[in-house]
């Protein structure tokens, strides 16, 4: 097959050759990379080796100039210690100093090399020398000699002039006096010879600054280091290389690394070692030290040169390897290439007969390449066929179109909203049927006209917000005149290729959910029994009130008696109480503030710029109110009452809390008062504190009933007749931390308001009833108060059944107490729990009784063994004449009725014949016996119990 002339006419480049040459270009770029790495690899290491090497030479020549200095030190110090040269030079004889060193001198100058050997005096003056002079004043003598004579230490200096010499001055002493100093001298000869030989180079002594004598040769003036070199080794050789290292630099560089160079075919390299001196010498000297590096230059050169040569003849073998391995698949994939034309003109047949169809065992890339092209042959074959069928099917397709389009037309007209096309002027183009007959008007008045002239009056919308999507609400009048409320959305549509934009727009009535969402909000302000506020608005409004720091009234009213008024008529007329309670309350008083019902039987009202007298004014009100409300259900008249407590802010509190704490605090308060039904609260009230009070209190006796800590006190209840005691009263009292007892009167009140004292009431009967089980044999009765919650307890005849059996005391011999006042409140409830106690073989007693005559009527009802005259009677009973007809009165309906009696507070002799003439059995009281422990009172309590009892239960102390 043949490619078409395009691609044969167009001059190629072989993919073989593209790979060959890129691959080229890589690996000799990462042989060159190579090479230069190892090569700059060597040259660091070489450098890094000479810088050790040029330290260690420096360490060595130091050493050398130390060692020479401390010899020629110790020389001096010989030749000071002569005991002949001591007093010829105290005496400042010359011709006996030279005389004393006269012998010395041969020996120092031949074997250690000295030059020059001075005597001086203390003074200065030279008192002998021997050897080559110095000129005179060439040597800071003086500062020597004053600087020994300050010292006594001897001093050592090197001096460069037109050489350099080591110098050591001595102290001669006599009788441990300096009396003059021996100075020795000599050259670096010694040295220079120990720095070559551990340099193993050539060594020059080079001085910079001003010489004292210019007779030194000008060829070894240095003139760019401003120096001359005193002594050079192999002066033919080194003295070149150092005038072209002149040039190059300065001297100070050579200190810090050595310098290379190339000289006449050889690498060499040329270091400093600086010599200490005198301070005061403005020449200075230095060893330069010049190696021959030739060698390792060229070592390294040569690692180079094969280590290039091994590179390139590893790129050579391996561009070699890749031909020989991509000619075969380059040009398998030449042909791949050029049947893909004939595949794009639809030459299936000529494509497949081209590509052979043997299959390799293990197929590579070009395998699958080919497999591919066949088969992309024949699925190209099949999509052609496909194509003409999906011709066919596209023109089903419109067909089918078109019959959808008019569905959905038919849909739009059908569809229970609003639906409008708006051109990008905000035009209406379309509308469907529900609109027309919502609008009452046909369509061609509609069509042309402004969206927001139809459904709102306003200027058209921008056409800028057509853009993008929108949701919004508007009104819609009818022509029926009612108000709709549509909720529209409104999305863009492309409206033709002049870029210009439209929407649609879908509304939706939803006039009925937003009367349901306003019914949701008026439901959740509202209380739905009374339509009165409920707590959360009250509290929310309350809140405002303080942000606005303003000031006023918090009003909290607790009905008295509530409950009853369920119990004994039933929960619907409990409702049309409370209905007609808020139904006055707002009537009277709902101009003033708001008026909320916060729960169950408890109102509140918010007084805004209300004083102290304004809120007692509307308490007063609220109690004349309800007292003539004259509620009457069943026949049966109910009284209205209610106990108010008032709460200042910002006085009685910041937050709402603290302010409807303070408020709860004073209701109960108006509600012990007993003198009047609303309660406000003073400036030193604290409502905080009592209510913290109170969460102690409800903690303590918790913790009183789970560690055990009640104690259990007993009174007597004394027979009249014989004075013979076989029935005592069972009182509570809770053990403090230091062992003492804490009254009832404490804890009692707020049990009951927490709900607590159904939980004391039982632990009181379940310990009573271990006592008694081991006193019954005695004959010897317990009296057990029960609180008026007791009587609601649905578990409480059960739960005695069970204590009963458990301990196995006998119930006849368990009395169980009852107040008047809980009896005849709840009448029903009372008797009903009475009459199961009795039902369980218990005896029952009314307490307090005579407080309320209504409960006169009620008492021939009550299943009760015992009445119990309220103590108020019998205490004035010797004084006053209305207590004592009223006693005889109890006495004789007690006696009619079957049932005995017992007079409380019996607190003097006196009253104890009066009693018994008006046939009273039984008295109780200080006189006739205090409450006492257990085991005070039963002489063998530990015996029957087994350890000192620690129960608790009951109310106040019995008189």
């Amino acid at each position: 097959m043949t490619l078409p002339a395009s691609l044969r006419s167009r001059r190629r480049l072989s993919l073989t050759w593209r790979v060959v040459a890129l691959s080229s270009l890589l690996l000799v770029g990462l042989v060159a990379l190579f090479t230069w790495l190892g090569h700059d690899n060597l040259t660091r290491q070489f450098q890094e080796s000479r810088n050790q090497h040029h330290e260690r030479q420096q360490r060595e020549i130091r050493l050398a100039l130390q060692r020479s200095a401390e010899n020629l030190r110790q020389l001096a110090g010989l030749a000071a210690a002569s005991p002949r040269l001591g007093p010829p030079l105290e005496a400042g004889n010359a011709e006996e100093v030279e005389e004393a060193l006269a012998s010395q001198w041969p020996t120092l100058q031949l074997e250690a090399g000295i030059d020059e050997i001075l005597v001086v005096d203390t003074r200065g003056r030279t008192m002998g020398r021997w050897g080559s002079s110095q000129p005179e004043g060439s040597l800071p003598i003086q500062a020597w000699v004053q600087r020994i004579m300050d010292t006594e230490m001897p001093i050592t200096a090197l001096r460069c002039t037109t050489d350099c010499q080591q110098y050591a001055a001595v102290p001669v002493l006599v009788n441990g006096d300096s009396v003059g100093l021996v100075v020795l001298s000599r050259s670096l000869a010694d040295v220079t010879r120990q720095a070559r030989e551990v340099s193993n180079a050539e060594v020059a002594l080079l001085v910079t600054g001003s010489l004292e004598s210019r007779d030194l040769p000008e060829a070894r003036h240095l003139a760019p280091w401003n120096g001359y070199l005193l002594a050079l080794t192999r002066q033919e050789q080194s003295l070149p290389v150092l005038q072209r290292a002149a040039r190059l630099g300065p001297i100070s560089a050579l200190l810090q690394a050595p310098l290379q160079l190339q000289h006449r075919g050889q690498y060499l390299e040329l270091s400093a070692v600086r010599m200490d001196e005198d301070a005061d010498r403005r020449s200075t000297g230095y060893f330069l030290l010049v190696s021959d590096i030739s060698a390792q230059i060229r070592a390294i050169n040569e690692d180079t040169r094969i280590l290039l040569g091994v590179g390139l003849a590893g790129w050579i073998a391996a561009e070699l390897v890749l031909l020989l391995i991509l000619l075969r698949p380059m040009a398998r994939l030449r042909r791949i290439a050029g049947l893909l034309p004939t595949l794009a003109s639809g030459g299936f047949d000529d494509v497949r007969a081209a590509i052979p169809t043997v299959r390799h065992r293990l197929p590579d890339e070009i395998d699958v390449l080919e497999g591919t092209t066949l088969e992309l042959s024949g699925q190209l074959e099949m999509l052609e066929q496909e194509v003409q069928e999906r011709g066919d099917q596209l023109a089903e397709r419109v067909e089918e179109l078109a019959q959808e389009r008019d569905f959905v037309n038919s849909l739009l007209d059908t569809a229970r909203v609003f639906i409008i096309a708006q051109d990008s002027r905000g035009r209406i183009s379309l509308v469907n049927d529900y609109t027309r007959s919502m609008l009452d008007l046909d369509e061609p008045s509609l069509l042309g006209r402004h969206f927001v002239d139809v459904f709102e009056a306003g200027s058209p919308s921008p056409v800028g917000a057509f853009g993008t999507p929108q949701q919004e609400e508007r009104t819609l009048q009818t022509p029926d005149h009612r108000i709709h409320t549509i909720a529209w959305y409104h999305a863009p549509l492309p409206s033709g290729t002049d870029g210009s934009m439209s929407r649609i727009s879908v509304g939706l009535d939803i006039t009925e959910r937003k009367a349901a969402e306003a019914r949701l909000t008026w439901l959740a302000e509202r209380d739905p029994l009374t339509e009165l506020y409920n707590r959360r608005y009250f509290q929310d409004a309350l809140q405002k009130a303080l942000w606005r720091e303003s000031h006023g009234a918090v009003l909290l009213l607790d009905l008295d008696q509530f409950k009853e008024v369920n119990e004994l008529s039933g929960h619907h007329v409990g409702d049309r109480l409370l209905r007609e309670v808020a139904e006055t309350l707002l009537l009277n008083l709902g101009h003033r503030g708001v008026i909320a019902r916060l729960g169950g039987d408890e109102f509140s009202l918010l007084l805004e710029h209300a004083d102290e007298d304004q809120a007692v004014q509307v308490a007063q009100h609220i109690d004349r109110l309800l007292d003539s409300l004259g509620f009457t259900a069943a026949g049966r008249r109910h009284r209205v009452t209610a106990s108010i407590g008032i709460a200042l802010f910002p006085t009685h509190g910041a937050t709402p809390a603290d302010l409807m704490a303070s408020a709860d605090v004073a209701m109960y308060k108006a509600k012990d008062s007993g003198i009047q039904h609303w309660h406000l609260l003073s400036r030193t009230e604290n409502a905080k504190d009592e209510l913290q009070e109170r969460v102690y209190w409800v903690e303590r006796v918790r913790s009183a009933l789970e560690e055990e800590s009640f104690e259990l006190m007993v009174q007597p209840i004394m027979r009249l007749e014989d004075r013979d005691v076989k029935h005592y009263e069972v009182l509570l009292r809770m053990r403090d931390a230091d062992g003492s007892l804490v009254s009832p009167a404490y804890f009692i009140p707020v049990a009951e308001r927490s709900g607590q004292i159904v939980q004391v009431d039982r632990w009181v009967l379940r310990h009573s009833l271990r006592i008694l089980s081991q006193l019954q044999e005695r004959g010897i009765s317990l009296a057990v108060n029960l609180s008026g919650q007791s009587l609601h307890d649905e578990g409480l005849k059960q739960y005695l059944a069970d204590e009963l059996a458990a301990s196995g005391a006998d119930p006849h011999h368990l009395i169980l107490e009852v107040t008047e006042t809980a009896a005849v409140t709840d009448f029903s409830t009372a008797r009903g729990v009475l009459q199961a106690v009795r039902d369980l073989g218990c005896r029952t007693a009314l307490d307090d009784f005579g407080v309320g005559f209504s409960s006169f009527h009620y008492l021939g009802q009550l299943p009760v063994d015992f009445i119990k005259i309220d103590g108020s009677f019998i205490r004035t009973l010797t004084t006053n004449p209305e207590s004592q007809v009223i006693v005889r009165a109890i006495a004789d309906i007690a006696k009619g009725f079957g049932k005995q009696a017992i007079a409380e507070f019996v607190d003097q002799e006196t009253l104890v014949p009066i009693l018994q003439d008006y046939g009273i059995t039984y008295g109780q009281g200080f006189h006739l016996g205090r409450p006492s422990r257990l085991d005070d009172t039963f002489n063998d309590s530990q015996t029957l119990f087994g350890k000192k009892t620690k129960y608790a239960n009951s109310k106040d102390d019995d008189q």
